[in-house]
């Protein structure tokens, strides 16, 4: 009794894609790695409130600050688009709307990451 399949799923040829087991563990990572730089990042926010605007830039020129808030966002948005892909998987059940919101899902994501990581890069050198 090593196959759990029901005798449908078996014609069907419907089994485990294999891949369910390194998503949980992104999954758990990236929530794991996401406490301490969204702790940095309220740190952050709450101690650059009311300073002025030369100060911010300032703080914002530091590389572990802007390697740190890199590593945020990096961090942040693959969790968000591995939480999102689930969502879509388990609960879109058209194939084509699910092709299409898994792709604007990685797309979003991409366009996010980009945008920010230019920001934060153009603040670090100073641009």
């Amino acid at each position: 009794m090593t196959d759990m399949r029901t005798p449908l799923g078996k014609v069907r040829g419907a089994g485990s894609a294999r891949e369910g087991t390194g998503h949980f563990w992104m999954q758990r990572l990236t929530a794991i790695a996401n406490i301490p730089l969204t702790l940095f990042f309220v740190g952050l926010l709450v101690s650059l409130n009311g300073t002025s605007h030369d100060h911010v830039r300032s703080v914002m020129t530091s590389p572990v600050t802007a390697l740190l808030l890199l590593l945020a966002v990096v961090s942040v948005l693959f969790h968000m688009r591995l939480g999102m892909q689930v969502v879509i998987e388990d609960y879109v059940h058209g194939e084509g709307s699910k092709i299409a919101l898994l792709m604007f899902n990685t797309f979003v994501t991409m366009i996010l990451g980009a945008a920010m990581i230019f920001a934060i890069l153009k603040l670090a050198f100073g641009g």
